[in-house]
């Protein structure tokens, strides 16, 4: 990446200074995709559709007689359990590494500035073409968001206080490579900001290996500045659960504790025991994976074939695909064809050439979308 932006000055974190919620905008387009003959293909949010496994609905139905208040840091079967997963996953030291439960990953992401006080005159950087919600959750602090993909293009200043990195990227499917966390998690140190590593795709590599934030090739095993953002939505099919974490610093956890403590931000207790089940067992997300990976071969195929280019997607959920037109031209050429996508431009003014196409549609869907796109 060749520059940085501003996206904005720092805002006083009003609903009204908010974006538009960016899915609204893509209803006439899901409209005119609705009224295809055989129904609508949606590959435009990204949300599971396959069943969550037997034995995490078998755990939240024996926990759901829980009359009293759970507890916010998770239960100590939760705790235990998230941080074995961090070991054996991310390669952290079970040992060192704190670890929170959270609401989803989207809470976290949207209110992670303001749990870590950040307000006017701080600034948060994102990537260039990322995730909306990096910078909403600036924008509700009411702190000033820069676009970078090189941190040597923010310049000298000593105003950043966190750095978001995102890797598989949502939407591009880009995986960072550890140099290149190595430098932003120095950098960021130089500078006394904190990295937060978006790595709910973590479990999802095709072509390229994800490397956590937590990784020893990384932080060395020092964790001091750094957060790992996790989800069960996409591994586990928990996206209507709200099961995600947090783990990392000891010290920044501890506080994003004691504010969520006060703020009542806290994982219900069946919730709670389904993630320890989830957790506890990697035969559903192999088997989930399996799936994907099916619908990803038939999307990839399909869609080169019409002439598409698709770039980077080494792993993830999505397909980003381009064939060098606006992202609306794009958008409407699906729907005419009663097919849902994603504009780049949600995710960035440079994505605006781009489409993302999820993977999270069943079987037969994603056949008749490669039979429509081969029309």
């Amino acid at each position: 990446m060749s520059g940085a932006s501003a996206s904005g000055s720092a805002s006083s974190g009003r609903v009204a200074d908010l974006p538009d919620f960016p899915w609204d905008l893509l209803e006439p387009a899901k409209a005119r995709a609705g009224r295809h003959p055989d129904g609508i293909v949606d590959l435009s949010v990204g949300t599971p559709v396959d069943p969550v496994p037997a034995l995490i609905r078998d755990a939240l139905a024996a926990a759901s007689d829980a009359p009293g208040y759970p507890l916010t840091a998770g239960s100590p079967a939760l705790r235990t359990a998230l941080a074995a997963w961090v070991a054996r996953e991310c390669g952290a030291d079970r040992d060192g590494v704190g670890v929170l439960p959270t609401i989803g990953s989207k809470e976290l992401v949207a209110w992670l500035p303001t749990l870590l006080g950040l307000g006017p005159g701080d600034v948060v950087v994102i990537p260039r073409v990322c995730y909306p919600t990096y910078e909403v959750g600036a924008r509700l602090a009411g702190a000033e968001v820069v676009r970078a993909d090189s941190l040597t293009a923010v310049g000298p200043t000593s105003r950043v206080r966190l750095v978001w990195v995102n890797s598989p990227s949502n939407p591009t499917g880009r995986v960072l490579p550890p140099a290149h966390l190595r430098k932003t998690v120095d950098w960021a140190r130089e500078r006394g900001a904190v990295v937060a590593s978006d790595e709910c795709y973590l479990s999802l590599g095709w072509e390229e290996t994800p490397t956590s934030v937590l990784s020893p090739a990384v932080s060395d095993g020092d964790y001091s500045g750094l957060l790992a953002v996790h989800s069960l939505s996409k591994r586990s099919n928990l996206a209507g659960y709200r099961a995600g974490f947090v783990a990392g610093d000891r010290a920044l956890v501890g506080r994003l504790l004691a504010v969520r403590k006060h703020a009542g931000m806290i994982v219900p207790a069946p919730v709670q025991a389904a993630m320890v089940a989830a957790l506890g067992d990697e035969a559903h997300v192999t088997e989930q994976r399996a799936r994907y990976a099916a619908r990803r071969d038939v999307l990839r195929d399909a869609l080169a074939k019409a002439g598409f280019v698709i770039e980077h997607s080494g792993a993830g959920l999505y397909l980003w695909a381009s064939r060098d037109e606006d992202c609306w031209t794009t958008v409407d050429w699906f729907a005419e064809r009663g097919i849902l996508v994603a504009p780049g431009e949600f995710y960035g003014p440079t994505g605006n050439r781009h489409v993302r196409v999820a993977l999270t549609a069943t079987d037969e869907r994603v056949a008749a979308a490669a039979d429509r796109l081969a029309g």
